[in-house]
């Protein structure tokens, strides 16, 4: 910590800014100080005087390239299993992914269709717009390489998960140009998605919801409720991630009075969910129930809190997982509203979002690799520094190894692996967003921390919340108080702290 000298007349000093007079973007190698140190390796930060226009690598291309590349990585990542059509050696290479069994064994190696599929053991446990990516995957394999001889099983199966990698990538590439986007000054934010998606992208059809998950973002700070709404209705009919972002939104739109566009995001919504999923409730609705009907059913597993709890010999009484969950989830939410409406200014859309999802990932019954996901599209939003990022997600790395060498173990019990690997991962992954979430509380309380609020922004993502007027903590107590203008009062913030110390970010 050092004092910040204030002029003659005792005010401080400007906030200090990345963004160059002439460059409308924030540049991460003067914003971030993990990007500034390995920036040196090439030469150091960019300079003052450096040419900015008439560049063809605009920010967005930049992204959408360096996305590109981790899609291809991740793919060379599931190499090794696919060689051998993913029938060995999966889990010791940590190259496993549900396409591979969900091929034969949903019934889509001999044309079955989702949720009509007469056969019992066969019954997809996805909603609906899921079942109808697998479904044109399955048909665009079939439509390539004809014929159901045995000899070509395996370029079937090698062939349908191309099918559904490139598709995925596209999720993928289509999502990170809505994150970049999302904020017009800050769209190397994104970038941090990239390492994520490295060895998650192709586990399972996750990136579809993310990817529409991140478009209503979009959407909403464009100041398109309806939009939003939409896809977050596409999106909760592929997965329940995007269906999460509507408890944010509520309690943003509740302080700031806007409850009229909440109501156009929640209609709009539950019309789109409604428009994908009703032909398949009328048309067989046991189909499309079993995945509610088997998520509700189904015990504790790999990576949850509560499997980590029975391996430590601490497990809950018989028959009440479902009521802790759920008690834990209410639990979570309500300190979720709490701080929406206590903090001193506003809290912005993409840190409650990190907030509600993460709680949702904390508790839920299973944690599957895969989910990290939903948090990754969400973090360059919510808290875009470099050194959180590469320390959540080693976290999560950890846990990725931990995962498919236990289930190796279980496979294979000569190899005497025990469960306490898994474990200490699993709590470990747990510590790892629990300490992303203390940080993003932290920068609600005190704005000047935020790295996206340090230049004086509100919301960039919040669309209608965007600078609109917030009475405060306690705006819901006294309705007739007189609001106050965000972006003044954010910048006010900032002014005050540089005027006294310098806060390390």
């Amino acid at each position: 910590m050092t004092s910040v000298p204030t002029d003659a007349a005792g005010a401080p000093p400007p906030a200090p800014t990345s963004v160059d007079e002439e460059y409308p973007y924030v540049i991460p190698s003067r914003d971030d100080s993990v990007v500034g140190a390995a920036a040196g390796l090439i030469g150091g930060p960019i300079g003052d005087h450096a040419g900015w226009r008439r560049r063809w690598w605009t920010p967005l291309r930049v992204v959408l390239a360096v996305v590109t590349i981790a899609c291809c990585l991740a793919f060379v990542q599931k190499a090794p299993c696919r060689a051998n059509a993913f029938t060995k050696d999966m889990y010791p290479k940590l190259c496993y992914t549900d396409i591979a069994p969900l091929y034969a064994g949903r019934g889509f190696d001999r044309g079955a269709t989702p949720y009509v599929n007469p056969v019992p053991s066969e019954r997809l446990e996805y909603p609906v717009l899921t079942g109808l990516f697998m479904q044109v995957a399955a048909v665009a394999d079939r439509m390539i390489v004809p014929g159901n001889e045995s000899t070509v099983a395996y370029q079937r199966l090698q062939r349908f998960f191309d099918i559904n990698a490139f598709m995925l990538a596209a999720c993928a590439i289509v999502g990170a140009w809505f994150v970049a986007a999302t904020h017009r000054r800050r769209p190397y934010d994104a970038l941090l998605i990239a390492p994520g998606i490295v060895l998650t992208a192709y586990i399972n059809w996750d990136l579809l919801a993310v990817a529409l998950g991140a478009g209503a973002l979009w959407a909403w700070s464009r100041r398109s409720p309806i939009a939003a709404g939409a896809l977050i209705g596409l999106g909760t009919a592929a997965k329940l991630y995007p269906a999460f972002l509507l408890f944010p939104l509520l309690l943003l739109c509740i302080r700031a009075r806007r409850m009229r566009e909440f109501g156009q995001v929640l209609g709009a919504g539950v019309l789109t969910w409604l428009a994908v999923n009703l032909p398949v409730m009328l048309k067989a609705f046991h189909g499309w129930a079993y995945f509610y009907t088997f998520n509700a059913h189904r015990p504790e597993s790999w990576g949850s809190l509560w499997l980590a709890l029975d391996d430590m010999h601490r497990p809950l009484p018989a028959g009440t997982l479902n009521a802790v969950v759920a008690l834990c989830l209410v639990a979570l939410f309500a300190g979720i509203a709490y701080v929406a409406f206590s903090a001193p200014r506003r809290p912005r859309l993409p840190q409650l979002a990190f907030l509600t999802v993460a709680a949702f990932l904390l508790v839920n019954k299973v944690y599957s690799p895969q989910y990290v996901l939903w948090l990754v599209f969400l973090f360059p939003l919510a808290r875009p520094r470099w050194r959180d990022f590469v320390i959540w997600t080693s976290l999560e790395a950890a846990y990725f190894v931990a995962i498919w060498w236990h289930l190796e173990g279980i496979q294979r019990p000569d190899l005497a692996i025990p469960n306490w690997p898994h474990t200490l991962a699993t709590l470990l992954r747990m510590g790892g967003e629990l300490w992303v979430c203390a940080l993003i509380v932290r920068d609600i309380y005190r704005p000047e921390c935020d790295p996206v609020r340090l230049d004086g922004s509100d919301d960039p993502a919040g669309g209608v919340l965007d600078g609109a007027p917030d009475g405060g903590a306690h705006a819901l107590d006294r309705p007739g108080q007189e609001a106050v203008d965000v972006s003044s009062a954010v910048r006010g913030a900032a002014s005050s702290v540089t005027s006294s110390k310098v806060v390390v970010v």
